[in-house]
Protein backbone atom coordinates (compact mmCIF):
# COMPACT_ATOMS: atom_id res chain seq x y z
CA UNK A 1 0.00 0.00 0.00
CA UNK A 2 2.82 2.35 0.79
CA UNK A 3 4.36 1.63 -2.61
CA UNK A 4 1.04 2.26 -4.24
CA UNK A 5 0.73 5.55 -2.41
CA UNK A 6 4.26 6.49 -3.45
CA UNK A 7 3.55 5.65 -7.08
CA UNK A 8 0.35 7.62 -6.91
CA UNK A 9 2.27 10.62 -5.55
CA UNK A 10 4.80 10.38 -8.37
CA UNK A 11 2.03 10.10 -10.90
CA UNK A 12 0.51 13.31 -9.57
CA UNK A 13 3.92 14.88 -9.62
CA UNK A 14 4.64 13.94 -13.25
CA UNK A 15 2.75 16.90 -14.75
CA UNK A 16 4.21 19.89 -12.93
CA UNK A 17 7.47 18.18 -11.92
CA UNK A 18 8.30 17.20 -15.49
CA UNK A 19 7.61 20.79 -16.64
CA UNK A 20 9.87 22.23 -13.96
CA UNK A 21 12.70 19.77 -14.68
CA UNK A 22 12.47 20.51 -18.40
CA UNK A 23 12.56 24.27 -17.87
CA UNK A 24 15.51 24.06 -15.52
CA UNK A 25 17.49 21.79 -17.80
CA UNK A 26 17.02 24.09 -20.79
CA UNK A 27 17.00 27.48 -19.01
CA UNK A 28 20.67 28.16 -19.58
CA UNK A 29 20.32 27.65 -23.31
CA UNK A 30 17.20 29.79 -23.58
CA UNK A 31 17.72 32.53 -21.03
CA UNK A 32 21.48 32.64 -20.49
CA UNK A 33 23.34 32.50 -17.24
CA UNK A 34 21.64 35.43 -15.50
CA UNK A 35 18.14 34.41 -16.55
CA UNK A 36 18.75 30.78 -15.61
CA UNK A 37 19.94 31.78 -12.14
CA UNK A 38 16.85 33.88 -11.51
CA UNK A 39 14.54 31.23 -12.84
CA UNK A 40 16.28 28.52 -10.80
CA UNK A 41 15.83 30.40 -7.53
CA UNK A 42 12.16 31.12 -8.22
CA UNK A 43 11.46 27.55 -9.39
CA UNK A 44 13.22 25.98 -6.41
CA UNK A 45 11.00 27.91 -4.03
CA UNK A 46 7.88 26.85 -5.95
CA UNK A 47 9.01 23.18 -6.06
CA UNK A 48 9.61 23.11 -2.32
CA UNK A 49 6.12 24.42 -1.69
CA UNK A 50 4.74 21.82 -4.08
CA UNK A 51 6.68 18.94 -2.41
CA UNK A 52 5.29 19.97 0.96
CA UNK A 53 1.81 20.12 -0.51
CA UNK A 54 1.80 16.60 -2.01
CA UNK A 55 3.34 15.11 1.13
CA UNK A 56 0.54 16.44 3.36
CA UNK A 57 -1.41 13.72 5.13
CA UNK A 58 -4.85 12.92 3.84
CA UNK A 59 -6.20 12.46 7.33
CA UNK A 60 -8.15 15.23 8.98
CA UNK A 61 -6.21 17.82 10.88
CA UNK A 62 -5.29 16.74 14.34
CA UNK A 63 -6.32 19.10 17.06
CA UNK A 64 -4.64 19.57 20.36
CA UNK A 65 -6.37 18.90 23.61
CA UNK A 66 -7.44 22.52 23.78
CA UNK A 67 -9.14 22.13 20.40
CA UNK A 68 -6.66 24.37 18.56
CA UNK A 69 -4.41 23.43 15.70
CA UNK A 70 -0.89 22.46 16.69
CA UNK A 71 1.87 24.97 15.98
CA UNK A 72 3.91 22.14 14.37
CA UNK A 73 1.37 21.65 11.61
CA UNK A 74 1.41 23.88 8.52
CA UNK A 75 -1.37 26.44 8.36
CA UNK A 76 -2.57 25.13 4.99
CA UNK A 77 -3.63 21.77 6.44
CA UNK A 78 -7.22 20.91 5.68
CA UNK A 79 -7.24 22.53 2.25
CA UNK A 80 -7.78 20.55 -0.94
CA UNK A 81 -4.56 19.27 -2.51
CA UNK A 82 -6.20 19.42 -5.96
CA UNK A 83 -7.09 23.09 -5.69
CA UNK A 84 -3.69 23.94 -4.31
CA UNK A 85 -1.96 22.16 -7.16
CA UNK A 86 -4.13 23.93 -9.74
CA UNK A 87 -3.34 27.35 -8.19
CA UNK A 88 0.35 26.62 -8.25
CA UNK A 89 0.20 25.56 -11.89
CA UNK A 90 -1.55 28.79 -12.79
CA UNK A 91 0.98 30.94 -10.92
CA UNK A 92 3.90 29.13 -12.51
CA UNK A 93 2.39 29.46 -15.96
CA UNK A 94 1.97 33.21 -15.47
CA UNK A 95 5.53 33.53 -14.19
CA UNK A 96 6.92 31.70 -17.20
CA UNK A 97 4.93 33.82 -19.60
CA UNK A 98 6.33 37.00 -18.10
CA UNK A 99 9.97 35.90 -18.30
CA UNK A 100 11.98 37.31 -21.23
CA UNK A 101 13.02 34.89 -23.99
CA UNK A 102 16.01 36.97 -25.16
CA UNK A 103 19.08 36.44 -22.92
CA UNK A 104 20.36 39.95 -23.48
CA UNK A 105 16.97 41.37 -22.61
CA UNK A 106 16.90 39.31 -19.43
CA UNK A 107 20.28 40.59 -18.30
CA UNK A 108 19.42 44.17 -19.19
CA UNK A 109 16.06 44.13 -17.42
CA UNK A 110 17.67 42.69 -14.32
CA UNK A 111 19.85 45.78 -13.88
CA UNK A 112 17.33 48.32 -15.26
CA UNK A 113 16.36 50.96 -12.66
CA UNK A 114 12.77 50.87 -11.48
CA UNK A 115 10.30 53.19 -13.20
CA UNK A 116 9.05 56.11 -11.16
CA UNK A 117 5.65 55.75 -9.58
CA UNK A 118 2.68 57.69 -10.96
CA UNK A 119 2.85 60.03 -7.97
CA UNK A 120 6.47 60.79 -8.82
CA UNK A 121 5.50 61.52 -12.43
CA UNK A 122 2.75 63.81 -11.24
CA UNK A 123 5.13 65.70 -9.01
CA UNK A 124 7.55 66.13 -11.93
CA UNK A 125 4.75 67.50 -14.13
CA UNK A 126 3.65 69.87 -11.39
CA UNK A 127 7.24 71.01 -10.90
CA UNK A 128 7.59 71.69 -14.61
CA UNK A 129 4.33 73.67 -14.63
CA UNK A 130 5.49 75.62 -11.61
CA UNK A 131 8.73 76.54 -13.36
CA UNK A 132 6.86 77.62 -16.49
CA UNK A 133 4.50 79.70 -14.38
CA UNK A 134 7.39 81.39 -12.60
CA UNK A 135 9.02 82.07 -15.96
CA UNK A 136 5.82 83.68 -17.28
CA UNK A 137 5.48 85.62 -14.03
CA UNK A 138 8.93 87.11 -14.46
CA UNK A 139 8.22 87.97 -18.11
CA UNK A 140 4.93 89.67 -17.21
CA UNK A 141 6.59 91.88 -14.60
CA UNK A 142 9.45 92.65 -16.99
CA UNK A 143 6.94 93.53 -19.72
CA UNK A 144 5.10 95.82 -17.33
CA UNK A 145 8.28 97.69 -16.40
CA UNK A 146 9.53 97.89 -19.98
CA UNK A 147 6.35 98.56 -21.95
CA UNK A 148 3.28 99.19 -19.81
CA UNK A 149 4.21 101.62 -17.05
CA UNK A 150 4.20 105.34 -17.84
CA UNK A 151 6.78 107.57 -16.12
CA UNK A 152 5.28 109.76 -13.42
CA UNK A 153 6.60 112.99 -14.95
CA UNK A 154 4.96 112.18 -18.30
CA UNK A 155 1.62 111.57 -16.60
CA UNK A 156 1.90 114.80 -14.63
CA UNK A 157 2.70 116.85 -17.76
CA UNK A 158 -0.22 115.35 -19.68
CA UNK A 159 -2.65 115.99 -16.83
CA UNK A 160 -1.49 119.58 -16.50
CA UNK A 161 -1.99 120.21 -20.21
CA UNK A 162 -5.53 118.80 -19.99
CA UNK A 163 -6.34 120.97 -16.95
CA UNK A 164 -5.11 124.12 -18.72
CA UNK A 165 -7.21 123.47 -21.82
CA UNK A 166 -10.28 122.55 -19.77
CA UNK A 167 -10.03 125.89 -17.93
CA UNK A 168 -9.74 127.84 -21.19
CA UNK A 169 -12.73 126.07 -22.73
CA UNK A 170 -14.86 126.62 -19.63
CA UNK A 171 -14.10 130.34 -19.70
CA UNK A 172 -14.89 130.58 -23.40
CA UNK A 173 -18.26 128.82 -23.13
CA UNK A 174 -19.35 130.94 -20.18
CA UNK A 175 -18.42 134.11 -22.03
CA UNK A 176 -19.75 133.29 -25.50
CA UNK A 177 -22.66 130.95 -24.74
CA UNK A 178 -23.97 131.96 -21.34
CA UNK A 179 -27.44 130.54 -22.05
CA UNK A 180 -26.18 127.02 -22.73
CA UNK A 181 -27.24 125.00 -19.66
CA UNK A 182 -24.17 123.05 -18.63
CA UNK A 183 -22.88 121.65 -15.38
CA UNK A 184 -19.22 121.91 -14.45
CA UNK A 185 -16.94 120.13 -16.89
CA UNK A 186 -14.44 117.65 -15.52
CA UNK A 187 -11.64 115.43 -16.74
CA UNK A 188 -12.00 111.67 -16.75
CA UNK A 189 -10.49 108.56 -18.26
CA UNK A 190 -7.77 106.02 -17.64
CA UNK A 191 -5.11 108.71 -17.20
CA UNK A 192 -6.87 109.95 -14.08
CA UNK A 193 -7.53 106.41 -12.82
CA UNK A 194 -3.88 105.38 -13.24
CA UNK A 195 -4.95 102.75 -15.76
CA UNK A 196 -3.43 104.27 -18.89
CA UNK A 197 -0.63 102.29 -20.53
CA UNK A 198 2.37 102.73 -22.84
CA UNK A 199 2.03 106.52 -23.25
CA UNK A 200 -0.04 109.28 -21.67
CA UNK A 201 -1.77 110.21 -24.91
CA UNK A 202 -5.53 110.51 -24.32
CA UNK A 203 -8.04 111.86 -21.82
CA UNK A 204 -11.74 112.68 -21.76
CA UNK A 205 -13.33 116.02 -21.00
CA UNK A 206 -16.86 115.31 -19.76
CA UNK A 207 -19.35 118.06 -20.64
CA UNK A 208 -22.58 117.42 -18.64
CA UNK A 209 -25.80 118.80 -20.10
CA UNK A 210 -28.43 120.22 -17.78
CA UNK A 211 -31.86 118.81 -18.69
CA UNK A 212 -35.28 119.57 -17.27
CA UNK A 213 -36.41 116.40 -15.51
CA UNK A 214 -40.07 116.92 -16.45
CA UNK A 215 -39.31 117.35 -20.15
CA UNK A 216 -37.14 114.34 -20.82
CA UNK A 217 -37.27 110.61 -20.12
CA UNK A 218 -35.08 107.60 -20.85
CA UNK A 219 -36.26 104.55 -22.80
CA UNK A 220 -34.05 101.44 -22.52
CA UNK A 221 -32.76 100.13 -25.83
CA UNK A 222 -34.18 96.65 -25.18
CA UNK A 223 -37.67 98.21 -25.03
CA UNK A 224 -37.34 99.70 -28.50
CA UNK A 225 -37.65 98.13 -31.93
CA UNK A 226 -33.83 98.10 -32.12
CA UNK A 227 -33.58 95.86 -29.03
CA UNK A 228 -30.06 96.93 -27.97
CA UNK A 229 -29.39 96.71 -24.21
CA UNK A 230 -26.86 99.23 -22.92
CA UNK A 231 -28.26 102.08 -25.02
CA UNK A 232 -31.12 104.50 -24.44
CA UNK A 233 -33.41 106.83 -26.31
CA UNK A 234 -33.99 110.21 -24.66
CA UNK A 235 -37.55 111.20 -25.44
CA UNK A 236 -39.01 114.71 -25.31
CA UNK A 237 -42.02 114.66 -22.99
CA UNK A 238 -45.13 116.84 -22.54
CA UNK A 239 -44.88 118.75 -25.83
CA UNK A 240 -48.56 119.74 -25.50
CA UNK A 241 -47.88 121.59 -22.24
CA UNK A 242 -44.31 122.65 -22.92
CA UNK A 243 -44.01 123.34 -26.65
CA UNK A 244 -40.83 123.12 -28.67
CA UNK A 245 -38.39 125.79 -27.57
CA UNK A 246 -39.18 125.43 -23.89
CA UNK A 247 -35.84 123.72 -23.46
CA UNK A 248 -32.50 124.87 -24.84
CA UNK A 249 -31.84 121.35 -26.10
CA UNK A 250 -35.00 121.23 -28.21
CA UNK A 251 -32.79 122.37 -31.09
CA UNK A 252 -31.10 118.96 -30.96
CA UNK A 253 -34.35 116.92 -31.10
CA UNK A 254 -34.78 114.59 -34.07
CA UNK A 255 -38.07 112.72 -34.46
CA UNK A 256 -39.12 113.47 -30.90
CA UNK A 257 -35.84 112.24 -29.36
CA UNK A 258 -32.72 114.07 -28.24
CA UNK A 259 -30.06 113.14 -30.76
CA UNK A 260 -26.53 112.56 -29.46
CA UNK A 261 -25.21 113.28 -32.94
CA UNK A 262 -26.96 116.66 -33.04
CA UNK A 263 -25.57 117.52 -29.60
CA UNK A 264 -22.07 116.53 -30.72
CA UNK A 265 -22.41 118.65 -33.87
CA UNK A 266 -23.34 121.66 -31.72
CA UNK A 267 -20.19 121.31 -29.65
CA UNK A 268 -18.08 120.62 -32.71
CA UNK A 269 -19.03 124.00 -34.15
CA UNK A 270 -17.87 125.63 -30.94
CA UNK A 271 -14.71 123.61 -30.43
CA UNK A 272 -13.50 123.49 -34.01
CA UNK A 273 -14.95 126.68 -35.48
CA UNK A 274 -15.34 129.33 -32.80
CA UNK A 275 -12.26 129.01 -30.62
CA UNK A 276 -8.91 130.39 -31.72
CA UNK A 277 -6.80 127.44 -30.58
CA UNK A 278 -3.50 128.65 -32.07
CA UNK A 279 -3.72 131.81 -29.93
CA UNK A 280 -4.60 129.82 -26.81
CA UNK A 281 -1.81 127.38 -27.61
CA UNK A 282 0.81 130.11 -27.87
CA UNK A 283 -0.41 131.52 -24.56
CA UNK A 284 -0.06 128.12 -22.86
CA UNK A 285 3.11 127.14 -24.75
CA UNK A 286 1.29 124.25 -26.47
CA UNK A 287 0.49 123.42 -30.05
CA UNK A 288 -3.30 122.89 -30.18
CA UNK A 289 -5.42 121.94 -33.17
CA UNK A 290 -8.61 119.97 -33.83
CA UNK A 291 -7.82 116.35 -34.60
CA UNK A 292 -8.16 115.16 -38.17
CA UNK A 293 -11.32 113.28 -39.18
CA UNK A 294 -12.83 110.85 -38.40
CA UNK A 295 -12.10 111.93 -34.81
CA UNK A 296 -15.01 114.22 -33.91
CA UNK A 297 -14.84 116.54 -30.95
CA UNK A 298 -11.17 115.78 -30.34
CA UNK A 299 -8.29 118.16 -29.79
CA UNK A 300 -4.69 117.22 -30.46
CA UNK A 301 -2.26 118.87 -28.05
CA UNK A 302 1.50 118.81 -28.42
CA UNK A 303 2.82 119.69 -24.97
CA UNK A 304 6.36 118.39 -25.57
CA UNK A 305 8.36 118.12 -28.80
CA UNK A 306 7.75 114.35 -28.92
CA UNK A 307 4.57 113.98 -26.84
CA UNK A 308 0.99 114.41 -27.99
CA UNK A 309 -2.24 114.33 -26.02
CA UNK A 310 -5.70 113.77 -27.52
CA UNK A 311 -8.61 115.31 -25.58
CA UNK A 312 -12.05 113.88 -26.36
CA UNK A 313 -15.03 116.14 -25.65
CA UNK A 314 -17.78 113.87 -24.40
CA UNK A 315 -21.25 115.37 -23.78
CA UNK A 316 -23.20 113.53 -21.10
CA UNK A 317 -26.54 113.75 -19.33
CA UNK A 318 -28.05 112.40 -16.13
CA UNK A 319 -31.72 111.48 -15.68
CA UNK A 320 -32.46 109.98 -12.30
CA UNK A 321 -29.72 107.46 -11.59
CA UNK A 322 -28.94 106.86 -15.27
CA UNK A 323 -25.82 108.44 -16.77
CA UNK A 324 -25.59 108.55 -20.57
CA UNK A 325 -22.83 109.76 -22.90
CA UNK A 326 -23.00 110.96 -26.50
CA UNK A 327 -20.92 108.15 -27.91
CA UNK A 328 -23.17 106.63 -30.55
CA UNK A 329 -23.47 103.03 -31.62
CA UNK A 330 -21.02 101.85 -34.27
CA UNK A 331 -23.86 101.14 -36.71
CA UNK A 332 -25.07 104.28 -38.43
CA UNK A 333 -28.74 103.28 -38.21
CA UNK A 334 -28.46 103.40 -34.42
CA UNK A 335 -26.85 106.83 -34.14
CA UNK A 336 -29.88 108.22 -32.30
CA UNK A 337 -29.09 106.12 -29.22
CA UNK A 338 -27.23 107.35 -26.15
CA UNK A 339 -24.72 104.99 -24.57
CA UNK A 340 -25.09 103.90 -20.96
CA UNK A 341 -22.02 105.00 -19.03
CA UNK A 342 -20.68 101.97 -17.15
CA UNK A 343 -16.98 102.72 -17.16
CA UNK A 344 -16.80 104.81 -13.94
CA UNK A 345 -18.62 102.13 -11.94
CA UNK A 346 -16.57 99.31 -13.49
CA UNK A 347 -13.31 101.07 -12.69
CA UNK A 348 -14.44 101.89 -9.15
CA UNK A 349 -15.32 98.24 -8.46
CA UNK A 350 -12.02 96.99 -9.88
CA UNK A 351 -9.98 99.40 -7.79
CA UNK A 352 -12.03 98.67 -4.67
CA UNK A 353 -11.37 94.94 -5.02
CA UNK A 354 -7.65 95.55 -5.36
CA UNK A 355 -7.61 97.84 -2.34
CA UNK A 356 -9.31 95.21 -0.19
CA UNK A 357 -6.73 92.48 -0.79
CA UNK A 358 -3.77 94.33 -2.38
CA UNK A 359 -4.52 92.38 -5.53
CA UNK A 360 -3.11 92.42 -9.04
CA UNK A 361 -6.36 92.99 -10.99
CA UNK A 362 -5.42 96.47 -12.20
CA UNK A 363 -1.93 95.26 -13.04
CA UNK A 364 -3.37 92.39 -15.09
CA UNK A 365 -5.77 94.79 -16.85
CA UNK A 366 -2.97 97.18 -17.76
CA UNK A 367 -0.88 94.36 -19.24
CA UNK A 368 -3.82 93.27 -21.40
CA UNK A 369 -4.47 96.87 -22.49
CA UNK A 370 -0.84 97.31 -23.51
CA UNK A 371 -0.93 94.06 -25.50
CA UNK A 372 -4.07 95.17 -27.36
CA UNK A 373 -2.68 98.64 -27.96
CA UNK A 374 0.56 97.28 -29.41
CA UNK A 375 -1.05 94.53 -31.52
CA UNK A 376 -3.19 95.82 -34.43
CA UNK A 377 -5.05 92.49 -34.66
CA UNK A 378 -6.39 93.09 -31.13
CA UNK A 379 -7.22 96.76 -31.59
CA UNK A 380 -10.99 96.17 -31.51
CA UNK A 381 -10.89 95.08 -27.88
CA UNK A 382 -11.83 97.93 -25.56
CA UNK A 383 -10.79 98.72 -22.02
CA UNK A 384 -14.37 98.11 -20.87
CA UNK A 385 -14.40 94.61 -22.33
CA UNK A 386 -11.07 93.71 -20.73
CA UNK A 387 -12.19 95.17 -17.40
CA UNK A 388 -15.32 93.04 -17.41
CA UNK A 389 -13.36 89.87 -18.18
CA UNK A 390 -11.30 90.47 -15.04
CA UNK A 391 -14.38 91.39 -12.99
CA UNK A 392 -16.01 88.10 -14.00
CA UNK A 393 -12.85 86.20 -13.08
CA UNK A 394 -12.78 87.97 -9.71
CA UNK A 395 -16.12 86.38 -8.92
CA UNK A 396 -14.59 82.93 -9.46
CA UNK A 397 -11.13 83.42 -7.94
CA UNK A 398 -10.46 84.98 -4.56
CA UNK A 399 -6.64 84.92 -4.49
CA UNK A 400 -5.33 87.88 -6.51
CA UNK A 401 -2.00 88.33 -4.77
CA UNK A 402 0.98 89.47 -6.80
CA UNK A 403 2.36 85.91 -6.84
CA UNK A 404 -0.74 84.75 -8.73
CA UNK A 405 -0.35 87.20 -11.64
CA UNK A 406 0.70 84.54 -14.18
CA UNK A 407 -2.14 82.21 -13.23
CA UNK A 408 -4.76 84.94 -13.39
CA UNK A 409 -3.34 86.25 -16.67
CA UNK A 410 -3.71 82.82 -18.28
CA UNK A 411 -7.20 82.39 -16.83
CA UNK A 412 -8.28 85.78 -18.16
CA UNK A 413 -6.83 84.92 -21.57
CA UNK A 414 -8.74 81.62 -21.70
CA UNK A 415 -11.88 83.33 -20.45
CA UNK A 416 -11.66 85.99 -23.14
CA UNK A 417 -11.31 83.30 -25.81
CA UNK A 418 -14.39 81.54 -24.46
CA UNK A 419 -16.41 84.77 -24.53
CA UNK A 420 -15.34 85.40 -28.12
CA UNK A 421 -16.25 81.86 -29.08
CA UNK A 422 -19.73 82.39 -27.65
CA UNK A 423 -19.96 85.89 -29.14
CA UNK A 424 -21.30 87.21 -25.83
CA UNK A 425 -19.56 89.09 -23.03
CA UNK A 426 -22.14 90.12 -20.42
CA UNK A 427 -21.46 93.23 -18.41
CA UNK A 428 -20.52 92.48 -14.82
CA UNK A 429 -22.73 95.37 -13.68
CA UNK A 430 -25.63 94.86 -16.08
CA UNK A 431 -25.79 91.26 -17.41
CA UNK A 432 -28.33 92.23 -20.07
CA UNK A 433 -25.65 94.23 -21.86
CA UNK A 434 -23.53 92.28 -24.37
CA UNK A 435 -20.24 94.12 -24.67
CA UNK A 436 -19.51 92.32 -27.98
CA UNK A 437 -22.72 93.51 -29.63
CA UNK A 438 -20.94 96.11 -31.76
CA UNK A 439 -18.32 93.72 -33.14
CA UNK A 440 -18.86 92.16 -36.54
CA UNK A 441 -18.54 88.37 -36.96
CA UNK A 442 -15.33 88.89 -38.92
CA UNK A 443 -13.82 90.96 -36.10
CA UNK A 444 -14.81 88.33 -33.53
CA UNK A 445 -13.18 85.60 -35.63
CA UNK A 446 -9.97 87.58 -36.03
CA UNK A 447 -9.74 88.35 -32.33
CA UNK A 448 -10.47 84.75 -31.36
CA UNK A 449 -7.92 83.36 -33.82
CA UNK A 450 -5.18 85.73 -32.66
CA UNK A 451 -5.70 84.96 -28.99
CA UNK A 452 -6.16 81.22 -29.49
CA UNK A 453 -2.93 81.04 -31.49
CA UNK A 454 -1.06 82.50 -28.54
CA UNK A 455 -2.63 80.20 -25.94
CA UNK A 456 0.09 77.54 -26.21
CA UNK A 457 2.83 80.17 -25.94
CA UNK A 458 1.45 83.32 -24.26
CA UNK A 459 4.89 84.93 -24.19
CA UNK A 460 4.35 85.75 -27.86
CA UNK A 461 1.84 88.42 -26.83
CA UNK A 462 4.57 90.15 -24.82
CA UNK A 463 6.88 90.50 -27.81
CA UNK A 464 4.81 93.19 -29.54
Amino acid sequence: MAGAGQRKGRKDDNGIGTAIDFVLSNARLVLGVGGAAMLGIATLAVKRMYDRAISAPSSPTRLSQSGKRSWEEPNWLGSSSRLLTQDMKTNLSRSLQTLPTDPSAADTDFFRPTKPKPSAKRSQVELKKSRLRLSLQEKLFAYYRRKVAIPADEQARAKQAAVDICAELRSFLRAKLPDMPLRDMYLSGSLYDDLQVVTADHIQLIVPLMLEQNLWSCIPGEDTIMNIPGFYLVRRENPEYFPRGSSYWDRCVVGGYLSPKAVADTFEKVVAGSINWPAIGSLLDYVIRPAAPPADLTLEVQYDPERHLFIDFLPSLTLGDIILVARPHRLVQNDNLWRLSLRPAETARLRALDQCDSGCRCLCLKIFKAICKSNPALGHLTASQLTNVILHLSQEESDWSQDMLADRFLQALKGLICYLEAGVLPSALNPKVNLFSELTPEEVDELGYTLYSSLSEPEVLLQT
